[in-house]
């Protein structure tokens, strides 16, 4: 809750709640998550809008604790290693990554493509773990990878589970377009959440990436769902009708691991 203080003129004030500098560790390692490149002091400043004097002992600490590495040269940092021992942690103990592990295995096997498991972490979703097609040559997959919901057949497919008052709420800014045929707009956005519903489950065709083609749908285990599968498809490699069939298949693979889940008492 709130922290109260004594003003002055000894008026109750209410703080923000939670500790300033461990929100500021938090915020500095979600900057350093989302840049590919070392950053310096400068380049984390600007990012952050922290001041310098309190930059330096927040970092300091991180680098000390091994969630920051930095280069002795330019004396840029990024992520250190605790940054993967942790999330590695996360997916450990998730009790539902074996039973979608098998699912992604079954479903990589029948439809020839690479696949995806995901969950929806606000207006983005997160992969938490792929197999790669013999075939994939350039569909570049790595578990921890963070896209846009809008952008992807995984958001629309798990997007689709809300209400329209819902997915408003979830967006909150606008839609950032990956490639030029990214949906960008609300309205537009919504039509296709309806025609995920109506279809049974998500597409797109080069929105999170060019060259590429998914399906995805969702894993009905939670309410609303909270994690989708996927594939993605070279777009030069397959037909319409080969993409629908690929999401019939994994409507029924998704629907068969949520009943898995359930059955084993996982929510």
């Amino acid at each position: 809750m709130p922290q109260k203080a004594r003003t002055p003129a000894g008026e109750t004030a209410v703080e923000p709640a939670g500790v300033k500098s461990a929100r500021r560790a938090i915020e500095l390692l979600e900057t350093f998550a989302a840049n590919g490149a070392w950053l310096s002091l400068s380049d984390v400043q600007t990012r952050t809008g922290f001041p310098r004097s309190s930059l330096h002992g927040l970092l300091r600490t991180l680098l000390d604790a091994g969630w920051l590495e930095a280069d002795a040269h330019s004396g840029r940092y990024r992520l250190g290693v605790r940054a993967l021992i942790c999330g590695t942690a996360y997916l450990d103990r998730d009790p539902v990554i074996p039973y979608a592990t098998e699912a992604l295995e079954l479903v990589r096997e029948k439809s020839g493509f690479t696949a995806h498991y995901a969950r929806r972490d606000g207006a983005e979703v997160v992969y938490l773990e792929t197999r790669e097609s013999v075939r994939s040559t350039h569909l570049v997959s790595r578990v921890g990878r963070t896209l846009p919901a809008h952008a992807t057949a995984l958001g629309k497919a798990l997007l689709a589970e809300l209400t329209h008052e819902e997915i408003e709420a979830v967006l909150r800014g606008p839609l950032t377009a990956l490639t030029p045929n990214t949906i960008t707009s609300v309205e537009a956005l919504h039509a296709e959440c309806a025609l995920t519903r109506e279809r049974g489950y998500g597409a797109e065709t080069e929105e999170g990436g060019l060259g590429v083609r998914c399906v995805a749908a969702v894993v009905p285990y939670r309410i609303p769902a909270t994690d989708a599968m996927s594939c993605s498809m070279p777009v030069d490699q397959v037909t319409d009708a080969d993409a629908a069939h690929v999401g019939e298949l994994l409507a029924e693979a998704a629907a068969d691991l949520g009943r898995r889940l359930r059955r084993a008492g996982i929510r």
